[in-house]
C-alpha cells in the first residue's frame, strides 16, 4: 500500500514539474490540430475512412450476414455459430457478436467521416478537390446511417467528431431526423463529387455522384414506407433514379457474367456504380469466395453458407443464364470429376482466378449499388406513383432482356395484372437479379413482404413487419440513454 501511495506521489511531482513541457505543440504525434494541413493530407484522411469498409467484419463479411441471412435466400449449417443462426431465424439478441460488428464498424467509419468533414475544409487547397474530399465524406456517413435506421431504427445521430469530452453518451435521435440528414449528406455529395467518367484511375472505388443519387433514390424509397414519410418520396425516388439513367455514365453490360469479372474491375462505361474495393494482400482481400463455395470442390471453399432449394427453384425455367451463372450444386474434383452437392452454393462472385482454396485472397468487390438496382427502382417508383402508368415495366424489362428473358417472358399488364402481382413480379427479379448483393432483408421489409416470404422459404417466423436488430448489449449498458 505504500508503494503505491509512494508511485502516485512521485508521478504528481512529476507532472507538476513538467507542466511547461507538457503544453509544448507534440510535433511528432499527428491529431486534428497539426495533420489537416494539406491537399495530400485531405486524400489520407479519406483513405482512412474508405479503410473501414473492408473489414471481414464490416464489408468483408457481417454485411452480406446481416441483410442476406434475414431473407429467404441464404442459411446456414445447423453447425454453424449461434450468431448466425439466430440471424437467419430471427431470433438474435442483444449479444450477438455480428450485430455488435455491424453497429460498431458503422460508427467507426461514421466517426473518421465526420474528422474529415469537419477538418478538410480548413484546409487551403484546390476547391473542387477539397468539396469532392467532403462529397465522398459525406456520402460514406449517409450511407453508415442508412444502415443504421434500416437496421435499428432511432440511433445516435452523430455529425461531429466525437473526443474524450463530447458525445460520449448521446441519445437516440428521431428517425425523421436520421433521414433528414442522410438526404442532406447525399445531396451535397450528388453536387460534389465527380462523374464517374470524370474519376481518375487511381481514384477508382471512390464516390461518385451517380453514386450519391442512386443511393438517395432507395433513401426516399424506403422513407416513403415508414411514419416519417414524405408526400413528395415516389416523385423525388423517380428523379433519382432518371438522373442517373439519363446520365449516360452507366450501362447495362450485354454480358450477366461480366459484372462479376474482377480482371475488368473498371470498364470504360461500367454497370457498378458504387462498390467496395478489395484486393490482394498486403492490401485487404476478400472472405466471401470461400465463405460461399463448397468444402468439396476444387479449389476448395469452408461452406460457411448456403442457398436454400426453395430460393433457387424460384427461377423461372427460361431464366437459366442468371440461375446457372449465380447458383451451383455441382462440385468439382481436381481431376475434373463432376458431382452433384444436395446443397446449392452462390458461385457468382467464384470467377476471380486469384482466389486460392481456403484463402481470404479474393480481388472481389462487394457490389453497394449497380446499374440494374437504378433500373428496378425506377420501375418501383413508377408503380407507387401511378400503377397504372405501363412504364413501370420498362425498368423490369430492361433487365429481365439482358438475362434473356424477351418475348413472352415480357412483363405487362396482362401477365402482372394487379398491384400485388407487381410487386410479386419486382421482388422476384430483384432477388434473381441481385440475390447476394446485400439489399434482401431491407427489400422485403420495404415491400411489405418479410414475413410471408420467410415462412414460405425458410420456414422462418418473423415477429413483426419491420423488425429491428437489438442494439449490441455493451452499448447500452455505456449509454443509459439508448435503451433497448
Amino acid at each position: 500500500m505504500k508503494k503505491g501511495i509512494i508511485i502516485l506521489l512521485i508521478m504528481f511531482v512529476a507532472v507538476g514539474s513538467c507542466k511547461k513541457f507538457l503544453t509544448e505543440t507534440p510535433y511528432s504525434l499527428l491529431s486534428t490540430n497539426n495533420f489537416y494541413q494539406s491537399a495530400g493530407d485531405a486524400a489520407v484522411a479519406l483513405n482512412g475512412v474508405f479503410a473501414t469498409l473492408t473489414a471481414q467484419t464490416y464489408y468483408g463479411r457481417t454485411s452480406w450476414t446481416v441483410t442476406e441471412l434475414g431473407g429467404e435466400d441464404l442459411t446456414v449449417p445447423s453447425t454453424s455459430s449461434s450468431d448466425r443462426i439466430t440471424l437467419g431465424n430471427y431470433t438474435e439478441t442483444s449479444s450477438n457478436g455480428e450485430v455488435a460488428n455491424w453497429w460498431n464498424n458503422i460508427y467507426s467509419m461514421v466517426n473518421r467521416a465526420n474528422d474529415v468533414i469537419a477538418n478538410v475544409p480548413k484546409i487551403s487547397m484546390d476547391t473542387n478537390s477539397r468539396n469532392n474530399i467532403v462529397g465522398n465524406a459525406r456520402f460514406l456517413r449517409a450511407l453508415g446511417y442508412f444502415e443504421l435506421v434500416r437496421s435499428f431504427g432511432e440511433v445516435p445521430l452523430l455529425i461531429t467528431p466525437t473526443s474524450a469530452t463530447s458525445n460520449l453518451f448521446p441519445p437516440k435521435a428521431a428517425i425523421g431526423d436520421i433521414y433528414t440528414q442522410i438526404i442532406s449528406d447525399l445531396q451535397y455529395a450528388e453536387a460534389n463529387c465527380l462523374l464517374e467518367s470524370n474519376i481518375i484511375a487511381a481514384n477508382k472505388g471512390q464516390v461518385s455522384s451517380g453514386a450519391a443519387s442512386s443511393i438517395l433514390a432507395k433513401v426516399y424509397l424506403t422513407r416513403a414506407t415508414t411514419t416519417v414519410a414524405d408526400p413528395n418520396d415516389y416523385a423525388n425516388a423517380l428523379a433519382e433514379c432518371n438522373k442517373v439513367i439519363n446520365s449516360g455514365q452507366y450501362i447495362l453490360l450485354p454480358n450477366y457474367k461480366s459484372i462479376f469479372d474482377w480482371t475488368n474491375k473498371f470498364p470504360a462505361q461500367p454497370e457498378n456504380i458504387f462498390s467496395v474495393q478489395f484486393a490482394e494482400p498486403p492490401s485487404v482481400g476478400n472472405i466471401i469466395i470461400r465463405m460461399l463455395t463448397s468444402a468439396k470442390t476444387t479449389p476448395a471453399g469452408s461452406a460457411s453458407f448456403y442457398v436454400p432449394a426453395t430460393f433457387y427453384n424460384t427461377y423461372i425455367p427460361a431464366d437459366t443464364i442468371r440461375r446457372n451463372f449465380n447458383i451451383t450444386n455441382q462440385d468439382k474434383s481436381a481431376n475434373g470429376t463432376i458431382t452433384i452437392d444436395p446443397l446449392y452454393y452462390y458461385k457468382k462472385f467464384s470467377s476471380d482466378p486469384t482466389w486460392t482454396a481456403q484463402s481470404n485472397n479474393s480481388e472481389a468487390n462487394w457490389i453497394i449499388t449497380r446499374y440494374a438496382d437504378v433500373l428496378l427502382m425506377q420501375s418501383e417508383a413508377l408503380h407507387f406513383l401511378n400503377p397504372l402508368d405501363p412504364n413501370q415495366f420498362n425498368g423490369i424489362n430492361a433487365v429481365r432482356a439482358r438475362a434473356g428473358l424477351t418475348g413472352t417472358n415480357q412483363l405487362n399488364f396482362t401477365t402482372t395484372p394487379g398491384p400485388d402481382d407487381f410487386i410479386t413480379a419486382l421482388l422476384n427479379e430483384r432477388a434473381w437479379e441481385l440475390c447476394m448483393e446485400g439489399h434482401r432483408r431491407y427489400d422485403l421489409i420495404r415491400l411489405g413482404r418479410i414475413q410471408p416470404a420467410l415462412l414460405a422459404g425458410k420456414g422462418v417466423t418473423v415477429p413483426s413487419a419491420n423488425p429491428l436488430l437489438p442494439i449490441p448489449f455493451a452499448q447500452v449498458a455505456l449509454d443509459s440513454l439508448l435503451g433497448q
